[in-house]
């Protein structure tokens, strides 16, 4: 399904023109148009899922693998020193358009571009209680 009122959509199936640096029957990847550095792509779903959540496990198989052939040609044409793979679901984790993407953004020792957090501590009796209820999630 494609969505009509989605920018990533339209991006993504080529409604509007994009830098698109590989395409197959599933996704188009393109370079991002506010990027962290140069070279910084995004993998864009021809379909429309809003988040993680919604996308089916047949397309999710195909993203990490994909995203390791985007990582290994962005790292040999800039010489990046590393490069993050990220993906945001939902506005507290800091996604803006929800249409699921994934980002791969070259990274340079240089580069001052920083994802931090501030680690949080728990006990180990906390620790051992998530991860019990986690394992009961997941079944």
């Amino acid at each position: 399904m494609v969505k009509d009122d989605c920018i990533f959509c339209k991006l993504a199936n080529g409604i509007i023109p994009t830098n698109s640096i590989y395409e197959d029957d599933d996704f188009n990847v393109i370079l991002d148009a506010a990027p962290a550095n140069r070279g910084h792509a995004l993998i864009l779903p021809k379909q429309h899922f809003d988040n993680i959540f919604e996308v089916e496990d047949e397309v999710a198989a195909k993203i990490m693998p994909l995203a390791k052939k985007i990582a290994g040609a962005v790292k040999a044409v800039t010489g990046c020193d590393g490069v993050n793979i990220q993906q945001n679901n939902g506005p507290a984790a800091g996604q803006t358009v929800f249409h699921l993407h994934v980002h791969v953004i070259p990274r340079f020792d240089d580069d001052k571009f920083k994802l931090v957090w501030n680690p949080k501590s728990f006990s180990d009796e906390e620790q051992a209680e998530t991860a019990e209820a986690l394992r009961a999630q997941l079944g």
